[in-house]
């Protein structure tokens, strides 16, 4: 109750940070305690009044739940400070909309009759308009009285009293404006009219017109507008979640353009006019295109540019497929875009590493370039090219023109949001659907968010909208529709619809299926051993006890087929369950999938290998590949590799895998990998009986059955000829079983039987050892 008391207090200050999420789980939390006391319900109603006055200034209208909210709180306590503050400010914005027309039109005398007689009829029409909203308007006005008056606000008092006084002398003259107005057109025949009566009606619009104005007066704020309620586009930054320091960027910049036009105005040339064109850099979903149409209004309010407008295109839309199409696709964006600006999303793919002859992206960057500086287009038009940091720094690189036109002081990052950030948007996008969360479902919110959170894959404010649309698809499809209807129901997102729902049947969790292997029961042990210690350090954690770093990097050796690779992918899926890994993924990788074949180009491979990786496992086969081979871009490789752990640490899981000799070989080249790679876990060769197994069971997975005699036969050459290959062999020797087998039976000229189709004899297995 104090922590909620002290949170009200502060709102009360300063309406404009009140958070209307925040207030509802407080309310609701508030409405579950049973037995109510006098301070909380005081308490109750001063949140249902900062709860109006917060979704009044989000949606800029006096809806239904906007006034149930007030009238809750002016029932409880009627005569609060805070909830009669509430009322005037959310009331007293009713008084805002257009009372009268700004100037009533002029009855000219050389006017027809028939003219005269229909601007007459338009005068009786406004009349009519004003008298029906009058009563409303009344009805506002008296109720700002009484809640000022319950302040004791003289000044409040006087101001709406004087309100009220204009409203009643602008009946009274619209009533006589009615009479008048009747009694000209009765008077009008032909081009004939009553000048008396024109005089009077002359007359009282005028004195409407200076009453009206008098009301626009009182209404307005007392505050004098400045150039700043022109900053329209500033403001509507300023209300975006986070994004602090474009924030800042954006306001330099408009300051700088500001100064740049007043400089102009007093006489002052420049002879190098500021650059429009822009970069912007941030993974999905940071708000670049939101931010490029912001900077579009900047130009626009500041007359820079003659239209806001932002033609949005991205490589589909430039890039034709034949000589000529694309230079005409291009020139034709920019037509459109003249006066405006033009925004081009993942500008980086117009040029295609190793792209091929036909691909023309290059000639949609030669296009764009010439036509930015052509006499004909030349600062007409603002670009805006937008994409991942990386990439965009690599294509700016790669095309000297292009980089030339896009001053380094015009790149602005957007960052990925905080995860405070994104509840907040979330908290945004429910409350534009009409639902709030309950104190759990943030809780839940919370973890699904960081558990997307893996790559730069990860769609920020995009993917936290589709989360809240999921959890009300979810609250919609389960809720119970008969009466009566509860309203929480309809308006509260709990833990349950947030929760990520599963619909496929249950799993067999990752201890199970490593059981579930032949053989391997060193690693077996090796594999609970660090599980063990994993939920240990888990508990030891939660206890607030001191932690031993996780190492969960490691070395997998051993002959081929001996089980690394399946080994691998369960270990992710262990990790994942133990909430060490986020997507539990395996990506297996060889040198060629690291290593590219000129300089600069492997780095880049080995990140975009390294991407794919992240929330689970880069699993590296035949890693001491990447020493000893051609040049030194395996070397490259290694260190991006060692980078990449470092930065990305707990995200992802790298095994380095092959013959162990020549994997320690590789371990001890490079210090970075020496210190990162602790656990080692050695894959023996298979035994004989294991392999038996391993036959008989991969002849299973395919429906097929081998008799006790039959493996002992198996056995017995096995011993004999201790074939290579492990787990490999056992399958690639099922495989010639089984066509050895439906050669055999199809030669019997018989009808086959259930038997025959499914079981593998000796004679099968005699042609394969």
């Amino acid at each position: 109750m104090n922590e909620i008391e002290t949170k009200v207090i502060e709102w009360c200050k300063h309406l404009e940070v009140v958070q209307e999420g925040h207030i509802v789980r407080m309310l609701q939390m508030l409405e579950g305690i049973t037995d109510q006391s006098n301070r909380t319900n005081k308490l109750v109603a001063k949140l249902y009044a900062l709860a109006a006055y917060a979704r009044f200034a989000r949606i800029h209208e006096l809806d239904q739940i906007t006034l149930d909210r007030l009238d809750k709180a002016m029932e409880v306590d009627p005569l609060d400070h805070l909830i009669n503050e509430v009322f005037i400010k959310i009331n007293f914005k009713l008084l805002e909309t257009s009372l009268l027309p700004k100037q009533f039109p002029q009855i000219r005398e050389t006017d027809h009759g028939n003219a005269k007689k229909k601007l007459a009829a338009d005068y009786l029409n406004i009349a009519n308009d004003f008298f029906d909203r009058a009563t409303k308007y009344e009805a506002i006005v008296q109720s700002l009285i009484s809640a000022a008056r319950r302040l004791y606000d003289d000044e409040l008092i006087i101001r709406f009293e004087n309100l009220n006084d204009i409203l009643q002398a602008l009946k009274k003259q619209l009533r006589t404006i009615v009479k008048s107005t009747e009694a000209y057109s009765d008077s009008v025949k032909g081009i004939y009219y009553s000048k008396s009566q024109l005089l009077e009606v002359k007359k009282t619009i005028s004195e409407i017109e200076v009453l009206h104005i008098q009301w626009i007066n009182t209404i307005a704020d007392d505050e004098k507008k400045t150039d700043n309620d022109q900053r329209v586009a500033l403001t509507d930054l300023k209300k975006m979640i986070g994004l602090t320091e474009v924030k800042e960027r954006v306001e330099k910049l408009y300051h700088y353009l500001q100064y740049q036009n007043i400089r102009k105005k007093m006489g002052y040339q420049l002879k190098d006019e500021p650059s429009l064109n822009m970069i912007l850099t941030g993974n999905p979903g940071t708000g670049k295109t939101t931010l490029a149409r912001l900077l579009a209004k900047i130009y626009y309010e500041l007359g820079i540019l003659p239209r806001e407008e932002v033609i949005e295109v991205d490589r589909s839309h430039l890039v034709g497929g034949y000589v000529g199409q694309t230079e005409e696709n291009t020139v034709n964006v920019i037509k459109q875009a003249v006066g405006g600006v033009l925004f081009i999303d993942e500008a980086y793919s117009l040029k295609r590493e190793e792209s091929s002859g036909n691909d023309y992206g290059q000639t949609a960057i030669d296009t764009l370039v010439s036509q930015m500086t052509s006499s004909e287009y030349a600062g007409k038009f603002a670009v805006i090219l937008a994409g991942y940091p990386e990439e965009m720094r690599q294509f700016l690189w790669a095309n000297p023109g292009l980089r030339s036109r896009f001053p380094e002081n015009n790149h602005i990052h957007l960052r990925n949001y905080t995860v405070n950030e994104l509840i907040n948007i979330a908290e945004l996008v429910a409350l534009d659907n009409d639902f709030t969360f309950s104190e759990e479902a943030i809780i839940e919110l919370r973890k699904r968010i960081e558990n997307e959170q893996v790559d730069a894959s990860f769609g920020n404010a995009r993917t936290v909208k589709n989360i809240v649309l999921d959890a009300i698809f979810q609250k919609g499809s389960i809720v119970q529709l008969h009466e009566p209807h509860r309203s929480e129901d309809f308006t509260i997102l709990t833990v349950d619809d947030v929760r990520v729902h599963n619909n496929d049947e249950k799993e067999v969790d990752g201890i199970q299926q490593l059981e579930g292997l032949i053989g391997l029961q060193g690693i077996k042990k090796e594999v609970k051993s660090l599980i063990s210690f994993v939920k240990v350090q888990q508990l030891r954690r939660e206890k607030k006890l001191p932690t031993v770093p996780l190492q969960l990097h490691s070395v997998f050796s051993g002959n081929p087929g001996t089980g690394k690779t399946t080994v691998a992918k369960i270990y992710a899926k262990i990790l994942k369950e133990l909430g060490l890994l986020k997507r539990g993924h395996l990506v297996v990788a060889a040198r060629g999938d690291l290593v590219a074949g000129f300089t600069g180009q492997t780095a880049l491979k080995t990140k975009k290998k390294i991407r794919e990786a992240l929330g689970g496992i880069l699993f590296i086969d035949e890693a001491y590949s990447l020493i000893g081979g051609q040049g030194d871009f395996g070397k490259e490789a290694i260190d991006t590799l060692v980078d990449e752990m470092t930065k990305h640490n707990e995200n992802l899981v790298v095994i380095l895998a092959g013959y162990p000799n020549e994997t320690e070989t590789l371990i001890e080249s490079n210090p970075g990998l020496a210190s990162r790679f602790k656990k080692y876990f050695h894959f023996s060769d298979y035994t004989i009986e294991e392999l038996v197994q391993m036959v008989n069971l991969n002849a299973n997975l395919y429906g097929y059955s081998i008799k006790e005699e039959v493996k002992t036969y198996v056995f017995s050459r096995l011993n004999d000829q201790n074939p290579k290959g492990n787990g490999r062999y056992a399958k690639d020797l099922v495989d010639l079983a089984i066509q050895h087998h439906s050669f055999r039976i199809m030669n019997d000229g018989e009808e086959l039987t259930k038997k025959q189709l499914t079981e593998l004899a000796i004679e099968d297995f005699k042609g394969c050892i």
